[in-house]
């Protein structure tokens, strides 16, 4: 089975998906939640039925600025507003008491600005601390290559597989935030980052075995070493990615409103992860590889 040779229809179907992600990310950017942008987030329990905007008028009467309610059942609704103290927390309380007979407040959390500023700044940071460090970390670590080699392609290479994954998942939530009205907060931070260290670590394995088969049949061509490494690694990538995503779509049924989407962006991370170390990486080490022969 000679996997190279499909190598510009796989890249044709990354294309396809991040595509429509990409101009949803320019043309709509991402939808924030408070982590990011500050305000106060009120949940409500109620004893009955109760409508949205029953709610929301509550607090449009008391001055609040309401960003948005979101309905987790017929009885329980998230409230986001602008920032508010505890004083303006316990004025809410009392009247939504008053209005709506045996209701609670689960709970209530205020974000400012500034924290949310710099949480931002943090994400985004982070993420390019380590795709650096990834990249440092797999050129030092196949150093040792058999030259004409580069050890650096193969760090480019592993991280290009790597944005691919993470501008899958950016550009989805993109188009779900848009549409949908998914918000982004701390724990998609975490997601993403979770989906780079798996992506990195799904390409590594591959990487290495090319490493390994490049001593071993040192008479072939680059092109069938790459083939012949995918060959050996694919059953041991898709068992191990597989029995994640089950798990994945096991939380995501199940699991609270909470998570859901946490667990989403890990679901399509890992799913990209997966084709991206098989059927990007690779093949993008091939092309450059080739293209690097000729020149010599």
């Amino acid at each position: 089975m000679n996997l190279m040779k499909y190598k510009n229809w796989f890249f044709g179907i990354s294309l396809v998906v991040l595509i429509p992600g990409v101009i949803s990310l320019v043309m709509f950017g991402l939808k924030p939640s408070i982590d990011f942008t500050g305000g106060s987030v009120f949940e409500f329990s109620f004893e009955g039925a109760v409508k949205k905007e029953e709610v929301k008028e509550v607090f449009v009467n008391e001055g609040f600025f309401v960003e948005g309610i979101s309905e987790i059942s017929e009885k329980r609704f998230i409230v986001k507003t602008k920032p508010v103290d505890n004083l303006k927390n316990d004025e809410i309380k009392k009247k939504i008491s008053e209005k709506f007979e045996g209701s609670s407040e689960i709970s209530f959390e205020t974000v400012g600005p500034s924290i949310g500023k710099e949480a931002a700044k943090n994400a985004f940071f982070s993420v390019i601390a380590a795709s650096v460090g990834i990249l440092l970390y797999i050129a030092y670590s196949f150093r040792h290559v058999p030259k004409p080699y580069s050890s650096l392609r193969f760090g480019i290479s592993a991280i290009a597989a790597l944005l691919h994954d993470a501008f899958v998942v950016i550009g989805i939530f993109s188009i779900l935030g848009h549409f949908a009205g998914v918000e982004i907060n701390a724990l998609f931070i975490t997601a993403l980052l979770t989906v780079i260290g798996f992506s990195v670590h799904d390409t590594i394995v591959v990487f290495d075995r090319i490493r390994e088969n490049l001593d071993k049949l040192k008479g072939q061509s680059f092109n069938d070493v790459v083939n012949y490494s995918l060959i050996e690694t694919l059953n041991r990538s898709l068992r191990t990615s597989l029995t994640v995503i089950f798990t994945l779509m096991s939380l995501l049924v199940l699991g609270g409103e909470t998570i859901r989407y946490f667990v989403l962006a890990l679901l399509i991370g890992i799913i990209s992860g997966t084709y991206s170390s098989i059927f990007n990486a690779s093949p993008i080490l091939v092309v450059w590889e080739n293209y690097a022969s000729k020149r010599r």
